[in-house]
């Protein structure tokens, strides 16, 4: 099956620091592909470029079959969704109406708010467990409720791809397992192809069905965890001496840093 989303020969950078140059990489249709590598590696530039937040350079990205440049952006918003690093809501706006501006692609001239709009939206509150919050203003919460609260608007914009810059940050240990366990079943039971970049290679290794891993703006390798990490590869990426071991709860790799 094609690839649903790929970079094809891309390069990526801003102002005039080249970030990744002639990068290629696809996403398998139906995967969880999370993407890792050291920091400043180019994992979010790559998240950016695939979403068409940002314009390559040079190369294509490519959206079901066509340069997604093809595409108008509210179309491009109803194919796929990100979630940025760093997001900032507007002023005095409730945890409600933020994750209603998720639907927002799905409207248009002739199309108004439908029962269906507002189904999407109590059922992304319910799967962050943030519909206690929705009378709440988004300024009033706490990092992580506030994390969890652009998920679910994310979720309501019910995208067949959706792409997730450190989705995990400001989140407690609980919460970061909890969301990630919300993403391994919307990619299990949603049919939806799921890109995240995470920094915990043990998260990764235990939710991806696919890895990329990137070092100094390139794609080093990608696949399977099990094929992908190794010993070799966690020092030579990231310059970290490790044992790696079966998960004891999942078999999948668990990346044990050695003494100094």
């Amino acid at each position: 099956m094609a690839a649903r989303l790929a970079a094809e020969h891309v390069t990526l950078g801003y102002d005039r620091r080249t970030i990744a140059e002639d990068l290629s990489v696809e996403i398998p249709t139906d995967s969880f592909t999370v993407v890792v590598g050291p920091n400043a590696c180019g994992k979010s530039t790559l998240l950016r470029a695939l979403a068409r937040v940002m314009a390559p350079a040079a190369g294509t990205v490519v959206l079901d079959g066509k340069a997604i440049t093809e595409y108008p952006a509210k179309e491009v918003a109803r194919r796929l969704g990100l979630l940025p690093q760093t997001s900032i809501a507007p002023e005095g706006i409730t945890v409600a109406d933020l994750v209603s501006r998720g639907r927002h692609p799905h409207q248009g001239l002739f199309r108004q708010w439908t029962a269906a709009d507002q189904d999407a939206v109590a059922d992304a509150l319910a799967a962050t467990n943030t519909a206690d919050l929705s009378g709440r203003l988004v300024e009033e919460l706490s990092g992580g409720q506030r994390q969890r609260v652009w998920v679910a608007m994310v979720l309501a914009q019910q995208t067949p791809l959706l792409l997730l810059d450190e989705p995990t940050t400001f989140l407690d240990i609980a919460h970061q397992y909890e969301l990630l366990e919300l993403l391994r079943r919307l990619h299990r039971e949603g049919g939806r192809t799921l890109v995240a970049v995470l920094h915990d290679l043990n998260q990764a290794a235990r939710y991806a069905d696919h890895l990329v891993v990137m070092k100094d703006g390139a794609v080093v390798t990608t696949g399977a965890p099990g094929d992908v990490l190794t010993e070799r590869l966690v020092e030579d990426v990231f310059g970290l001496p490790a044992t790696i071991i079966p998960d004891p709860h999942t078999g999948t790799p668990l990346v044990v840093p050695k003494p100094a």
